[in-house]
């Protein structure tokens, strides 16, 4: 009995685990850095200041609709 073996380009395509399994997620995404972004850190904690202002405001709120910190449960 003779079996034909695939092409390289196909077994290039095909990428198998070491247990034989197909691996859905081997090719990544390259990493990309920004060399000239060095605002990063001014920039997350204003966007963490604003999230905490949120959430504070939305928990005086409950409080003031339900009389209760989180409702159902304090």
């Amino acid at each position: 009995m003779i079996t034909s073996t695939p092409s390289l380009t196909a077994k290039k395509s095909l990428v198998v685990t070491e247990y034989g399994k197909q691996n859905m997620f081997a090719y990544e995404a390259p990493m990309q850095l920004e060399e000239n972004y060095t605002s990063y850190p001014e920039e997350a904690e204003k966007a963490n200041g604003r999230w905490a202002m949120i959430g504070f405001v939305a928990l005086m709120m409950s409080y003031v609709a339900t009389g209760q910190v989180i409702p159902g449960v304090f």
